[in-house]
């Protein structure tokens, strides 16, 4: 408050400490913001959160990422239906064949029973401990070093990939390090995410489980198919990333100066943060609702392309192994070829025969199990929290 160290008071410093002083102590606004480790929409490309000091010294950094990946399992296994459902829309729905929420579910019912709501969901859930892990190391590695008195100069320098000499980690270097972290992540695990799609469409008695997906995978169709889709899926990082931090993160306001990226975070921090940057439960969840919605809805597009490429061959394995197929779940529709497609293909074929909003088939479901997997992840982080022991200051 006193800002020219006379040891008084005037009363312009009262004024500007109470109206208009934002909170700028790094590692307190780090502690309370967390939300790509607290948060779990179902989606992993995310820019990773930043642990202080303190807690990569203390070990508290993988305590809370332990308690992210609880959270993120019970999460996704709750919405998993919702999910599935979109999963299914992304692929099979159409202007000829019409998938509402309601039928949908009811489909699904009838083809598998209750149980089916649930398929793909065992490895969505196996995957987040290997992503998580990756993420995180690739992260440390390739952002720059921005701790006190930290000489190592790092395999990967972003600083100097963009021409910054800042000192912290501005909004540009964290996009930078979080999505070629993510793009690390996704390569090592991207064919889980394969297996998750087909194991999602597949149909009452066509796999008996992960491993029996994958063998099939690799007898008939090869290496390669674990990676189709990888193209869009690799592209999606940027608008997602991108658009998460440009709605909810803030570059430390330079010392000095007020404000910063007109963002959700730091407009509460200029307004409200006046003795703390602690924004409470209902502020951090509606930020990071809302950021993560946004970046769902710029990628969505390249996610669609992605599931459709990711379950081009499944129509053909279903019928080389003389499996009835229902009509919901034909893979292959009267408008569509059963040949394999490229991203840029397919992006035509849909605008062509389905116009812009076939793009966002199942954008419904997925936008219905946001609010659901935010609160949930949020109050089983906060349990495991506690369980592991990690205080907050």
């Amino acid at each position: 408050m006193d800002k020219n160290g006379t040891m008084t008071i005037d009363w312009d410093e009262w004024r500007d400490y109470h109206l208009l002083h934002p909170a700028d102590n790094i590692p307190e606004i780090i502690l309370h913001w967390k939300h790509s480790t607290i948060l779990d929409v179902g989606e992993s490309i995310v820019v990773p959160d930043e642990f202080t000091a303190e807690e990569k010294k203390t070990g508290m950094w993988w305590r809370h990422l332990v308690a992210g990946g609880g959270a993120g399992a019970v999460s996704r296994t709750c919405t998993a239906p919702l999910d599935r459902l979109k999963v299914l829309m992304q692929v099979h729905a159409s202007k000829t064949n019409s998938m509402r929420i309601g039928s949908g579910f009811l489909q699904m019912i009838r083809e598998g029973g209750v149980r089916s709501l649930w398929r793909g969901n065992g490895i969505n859930v196996i995957k987040i401990g290997p992503e998580s892990a990756i993420k995180f190391m690739a992260y440390e590695q390739v952002r720059p070093g921005s701790e006190p008195g930290q000489n190592v100069v790092k395999p990967l320098q972003i600083k100097r990939l963009i021409g910054s000499n800042q000192e912290t980690l501005g909004m540009t270097e964290r996009f930078v390090s979080g999505s070629l972290a993510g793009a690390i992540a996704q390569s090592s695990i991207y064919p889980m995410e394969v297996l998750k799609t087909r194991l999602a469409l597949r149909k009452t008695g066509q796999y008996s489980g992960i491993l029996d997906c994958a063998k099939h995978i690799l007898q008939r169709e090869g290496v390669a198919a674990f990676y189709k889709g990888y193209v869009p899926n690799m592209l999606g990082i940027i608008p997602y990333a991108g658009i998460d931090l440009a709605v909810y993160e803030v570059s430390g306001p330079e010392p000095g100066r007020r404000g910063g990226s007109a963002t959700l975070k730091n407009s509460w921090l200029q307004r409200f943060a006046t003795d703390s940057a602690d924004p409470g439960v209902f502020v951090l969840l509606a930020c990071g609702t809302t950021s993560s919605t946004c970046g769902q809805l710029a990628s969505y597009p390249l996610a669609l392309v992605r599931t459709r490429m990711q379950a081009q061959g499944l129509a053909d394995q279903k019928r080389s192994c003389h499996l009835e197929l229902h009509p919901v779940f034909e893979l292959i529709g009267p408008s569509e070829p059963s040949q394999e497609l490229s991203m840029s293909a397919l992006f035509r074929l849909i605008v062509r025969t389905e116009g812009a909003l076939g793009l966002y088939r199942g954008l419904a479901p997925n936008f219905m199990k946001v609010v659901p997997s935010v609160s949930i992840s949020y109050v089983v982080y906060e349990h495991l929290k506690r369980s592991l022991g990690v205080q907050s200051r």
